[in-house]
């Protein structure tokens, strides 16, 4: 849909719409916390952009915070769109966690929504594109179906919470945000930001030893979500799709997919659990390989290899194994 070729008047009705439920929320919060606790019954309330981010706010935050997802289970985030009602009880949140250029429709929201405590996960690290093959040898993605750099694909990556490195630094920046806004329990959510980064480094750990010997550095993925992951362990990422994993690729994408599985020995194709298997299943089939799960981790469900971040991760690990001949 297009907003530009909407009439002046539908536009300027549905903005005032929504400032119009943001200030009822704000009132409304305002009302239901005469007491004077402001994070109602004693929790600060977080309202994470989807999974990844929802779990580092309810480890870090514990039993001192209340953690809303704006992305259900089972929803791929890049394709969230949100209701005027669900924008406008955005602003009764104590802390946004969201990562721009992910979700627009929570961009907007955000900027809509008068929060005083928003962390925005991009600024807390830095993104690179994965576009394109990088020095050679890290990895090379698909071109969403235009048979080069689409405008997105050309972008940046925002998939950094599959690095734990970087995901670790995003801990820090999500528990120094928590600290600002509940002061009083700023002494636990620091502990419990020590304690989170400390497993990520350990799973850093176990990524680097798991992969060192292996017999191929190639991957194929239908969705180009592993860039940061490639690169911080020396593999090389080739995406049938790019950045968007609703894209189609482009018969010169497939023909060269092709030619590289052979030449790199590539055993196996991988999909994800919230997006269709079928362009990888179509692949596989032509070029007698394997498919198996690679989990970008943007949801959890009954689907996923684990119930959480972590053992979603390990099962990650386990299938890379397996496809690089890693002893």
């Amino acid at each position: 849909m297009n907003i530009h070729r909407r009439p002046i008047s539908a536009v300027s009705v549905a903005a005032a719409a929504v400032l119009g439920l943001l200030a009822l929320s704000a009132c409304s919060g305002a009302s239901e916390n005469t007491s004077g606790d402001s994070k109602g019954g004693g929790k600060l309330k977080v309202t994470a952009a989807f999974y990844p981010l929802e779990y580092l706010a309810a480890q870090i935050g514990a039993d001192h915070v209340a953690v809303t997802d704006l992305t259900k289970p089972g929803v791929e985030p890049h394709d969230l769109e949100l209701t005027p009602k669900e924008t406008g009880r955005l602003g009764q949140s104590d802390v946004i966690v969201y990562l721009k250029g992910l979700q627009p429709a929570v961009d907007d929201a955000v900027k809509l929504s008068g929060v005083q405590h928003k962390v925005d996960a991009a600024s807390l690290t830095t993104l690179e594109s994965h576009g394109t093959e990088v020095d050679g040898t890290h990895h090379t993605t698909g071109d969403n179906g235009a048979g080069g750099d689409s405008e997105e694909g050309a972008g940046a990556d925002p998939h950094i919470w599959l690095d734990p490195v970087k995901y670790a630094e995003v801990a820090k920046g999500v528990g120094k945000a928590l600290e600002q806004a509940d002061p009083a329990n700023a002494a636990e959510y620091g502990k419990n930001t020590d304690a989170l980064v400390a497993r990520l480094t350990a799973l850093d750990t176990e990524f680097r030893d798991g992969l060192k010997n292996r017999a191929s550095d190639t991957f194929v993925t239908t969705h180009a979500a592993f860039g940061y992951l490639a690169e911080r362990y020396g593999l090389v990422e080739e995406a049938v799709n790019g950045i968007d994993p609703e894209s189609e690729p482009s018969a010169a994408r497939v023909k060269a997919l092709h030619d590289l599985v052979k030449s790199k020995h590539v055993s196996t194709v991988f999909f994800e659990t919230l997006v269709s298997d079928a362009t990888a299943k179509t692949l596989a089939g032509d070029l007698r390989l394997r498919t198996d799960v690679l989990d970008p981790i943007e949801g959890i469900t009954g689907k996923s290899k684990g119930t959480d971040y972590f053992q979603v991760q390990r099962s990650n690990l386990t299938a890379l194994r397996a496809a690089l001949g890693a002893k």
